[in-house]
């Protein structure tokens, strides 16, 4: 029994230790992104070696390019114009004692915010980029036929974009201490900032359905 046990020790600890590079490996989040890239670059070489069509680097396949950039960096955006509303915001009051709410101030907040106005500059950039590639910028923000409803999506989140860097930040600056203010200068901050957060929120909501719409049926 002993020597068989042994076996079973010896054969279950490479298992383990591959469990442990494994997530070792996923604890860093640039490695896993860097996976996620190379996996994408694995899945378009085989799909090519299999249907034998490979990506051909012409102009279609740019506009597809920065289409992805352009909803990749929105979700980033959304997802935490919605995580600060839905959760973060109406979660924090509640933490009790009043003292350990300074976690979510002083380490997570800022790395939120971060993200959140960089991920909001990237979905402009880059759909501004495919507006243009594609030749429709200028009728789009004019409202003219037939690209009117993606217009009214791109000027819904040029507001949005704008509220993020010029209204929200410069005000949660205040509230989480990195530039002076008296406490009724944040208590003010905190007001505005969480009343805009709000209206993008809203706004999130006709923007997603007009940038959807101008493909699948419109308005």
């Amino acid at each position: 029994m002993s020597a068989y046990a042994n076996v079973l020790r010896s054969s279950a600890m490479p298992r383990g230790f591959q469990m442990t590079a494994i997530a070792a490996f996923f604890s860093s989040l640039h490695k896993t992104l860097v996976a996620g890239v190379v996996l994408l670059i694995v899945l378009i070489v085989l799909v090519g070696l299999v249907t034998g069509q490979f990506i051909k680097l012409d102009n279609p396949w740019w506009l597809f390019f920065w289409r992805w950039l352009h909803i990749l960096a929105g979700i980033m955006w959304m997802g935490l114009l919605w995580y600060l509303n839905f959760v973060q915001t109406p979660t924090v009051p509640k933490i009790e004692p009043a003292e350990h709410r300074a976690a979510i101030t002083k380490f997570i907040a800022p790395n939120v915010l971060f993200w959140f106005r960089y991920s909001a500059l990237a979905t402009v950039v880059f759909g501004l980029i495919l507006a243009f590639q594609k030749g429709y910028l200028i009728q789009a923000l004019t409202f003219h036929k037939p690209v009117y409803t993606i217009g009214i999506g791109m000027w819904l989140a040029l507001i949005m974009a704008f509220n993020v860097w010029f209204i929200i930040w410069p005000n949660q600056k205040k509230v989480l201490g990195l530039v002076p203010a008296t406490p009724e200068e944040k208590a003010a901050a905190a007001k505005l900032a969480g009343m805009t957060s709000r209206i993008n929120t809203m706004l999130s909501i006709p923007m997603l359905y007009c940038m959807v719409a101008q493909q699948n049926g419109g308005l």
